[in-house]
């Protein structure tokens, strides 16, 4: 069994960064869905990056990629499948190998899901959002940024896939 808390705290110590503080909020920005997945909108929010043609290795074993790192909530059609990279980001890769996009990007998975009812509908758009550890950044621009491209996109339902 891979701890992954324990995991991570350890590969970042090595790299010399202090331990995590988890931001925390006196208020839950969250509620409870009256009505079965079933019968929603849901929008995939990813932390992948668009392959940058001019930004080195960005494949699957790739070494840890500044250059193709993003720091601008994106959103990109989910039709045809963009091609969506985690090269930018700092994960274990002597136990990951990188190589199924499908772990980071599940549109097909999700698309499926429509296909079969388990959702009500997959929206048109991924949102991309960035990781630029900064945790005013991301509450006070990246947030809303996110926020508003879900009320045009009428979600219902976020399914936010980290990598």
């Amino acid at each position: 069994m891979l701890k992954y808390i324990e995991r991570t705290r350890s590969f970042y110590g090595e790299l010399g960064y202090k331990p995590y503080s988890w931001i925390t909020h006196n208020e839950i920005p969250f509620c409870h869905s009256t009505r079965p997945v079933n019968e929603q909108r849901v929008t995939l929010i990813s932390t992948a990056a668009h392959l940058l043609a001019n930004a080195g290795d960005q494949g699957p074993g790739a070494d840890y990629n500044a250059q193709a790192k993003f720091f601008h909530v994106f959103t990109t059609p989910v039709a045809p499948t963009p091609d969506l990279r985690i090269s930018h980001l700092s994960y274990d890769r002597k136990h990951c190998l990188a190589d199924d996009p499908n772990t980071w990007l599940p549109i097909q998975a999700l698309q499926r899901a429509e296909q079969t009812g388990l959702i009500g509908e997959l929206s048109k758009e991924v949102i991309g959002l960035p990781t630029n550890r900064n945790q005013r950044v991301t509450v006070e621009q990246d947030c809303p940024e996110v926020v508003a491209h879900c009320q045009r996109l009428k979600t219902d339902v976020v399914l936010l896939v980290p990598s």
